[in-house]
């Protein structure tokens, strides 16, 4: 069997990892498209690197540029190579432009097409990941959920109506976050025994000034009581910059780093304040409570258990939201996002 992987963002590398080791132990033959979504060497080769994937057979080198403009150049290049390679399966994952573009590339080519991480709904349709995730399950074959909220969400669709298959696979996010949980690898630099890690690279946050001026502002009062690190998106910086004098950085700042240096931040902070939708995942996993920077999450399991607030963008919201979440008592033993096979259920399933 021939499986052709689309990738293009953090996340998707990260999920894709176990599925690429996978693959290899039971001997299927998979080519791996990287379209230069994230481009810096920080946000995309240092994970193939860490996490010993195949490094890309092609690499589009496709970024900065509008979501139309991206995800034609995409649809048009990731075409061509699926002319070239002829594959059983395309798998996509997660919700970026790389995602919509493989998945469309390959059905228009009647090639089968399976989306990792199917079936998440923010209902905000202002988000161009639900653009991308709501199209993309809707012409996938097999759907890979990793929750039985995304289940629940394609069934109220009327997927189950659909000429496609649900699978409740678990989450191969979790799947990494196990297998390379031992490897971590501590940053280079000076880390306080306690502190905040922090994330913000989300459109909605980063292209609307007032909204990243005032998460900038709840950072900076919460560094206040206690140390906050926040590795910036190459993007994000730029926007700061530009931003000038209109706006004072008092927590500490770091260049992008890798999923090992990730993995030891998340395993030694006391919390996670993000936009990211992975990162709220990932600090589930190493049971650490999480305020979600946006003004609603596809990861509505985790706002239900209490694992995760919702305060969006708006100062005062962003520092009660921490106050609260710091002196949170939360039990972590529930099991949301399967037993860490989840790659081995998606390979079995496309086995078949």
């Amino acid at each position: 069997m021939r499986i052709l992987s689309v990738l293009g963002a953090r996340p998707q590398f990260i999920k894709s990892a176990p599925v690429s080791h996978e693959i290899v132990r039971n001997n299927i033959s998979e080519v791996i498209i990287h379209t230069g979504q994230h481009f810096d060497a920080n946000m995309s080769d240092i994970f193939f690197k860490q996490m010993q994937m195949t490094k890309p057979n092609y690499n589009l080198n496709i970024n900065s540029l509008t979501h139309g403009a991206m995800t034609g150049q995409m649809l048009e290049k990731i075409e061509d190579v699926l002319l070239r390679e002829n594959p059983d399966w395309v798998l996509v994952y997660g919700d970026t432009n790389s995602t919509i573009a493989g998945a469309l590339a390959a059905k228009k080519l009647h090639i089968k097409v399976a989306h990792i991480e199917a079936g998440l709904r923010s209902f905000n349709m202002q988000m161009p990941e639900e653009i991308n995730r709501i199209l993309t399950d809707r012409i996938s074959d097999i759907l890979f959920c990793p929750t039985d909220k995304a289940v629940e969400n394609l069934k109220n669709e009327g997927f189950n109506h659909f000429n496609c298959k649900i699978v409740k696979s678990g989450d191969v996010m979790f799947d990494a976050a196990l297998t390379y949980s031992n490897l971590e690898k501590r940053p280079d630099l000076q880390i306080p025994p306690k502190f905040l890690l922090s994330t913000i690279h989300r459109a909605e946050n980063t292209n609307n000034l007032r909204r990243l001026k005032s998460i900038v502002e709840a950072l900076n009062k919460i560094s206040n009581e206690t140390y906050v690190i926040l590795p910036l998106h190459p993007r994000t910086k730029n926007i700061l910059m530009n931003m000038g004098k209109n706006i004072e950085i008092k927590f500490k700042v770091i260049k992008p780093i890798g999923y090992l240096e990730m993995l030891f931040l998340l395993k030694n902070c006391s919390m996670v304040m993000t936009d990211s939708g992975g990162l709220q995942k990932e600090a589930f996993f190493f049971k650490k409570p999480c305020i979600t920077l946006r003004d609603e999450t596809e990861w509505v399991e985790l706002v239900n258990y209490g694992f995760n607030i919702v305060v969006g963008t708006e100062k005062e919201k962003i520092y009660q939201g921490y106050k609260k979440m710091i002196n949170s008592q939360l039990d972590f033993r529930v099991n949301l996002y399967g037993n860490g096979d989840a790659s081995k259920i998606i390979v079995k399933e496309l086995l078949k």
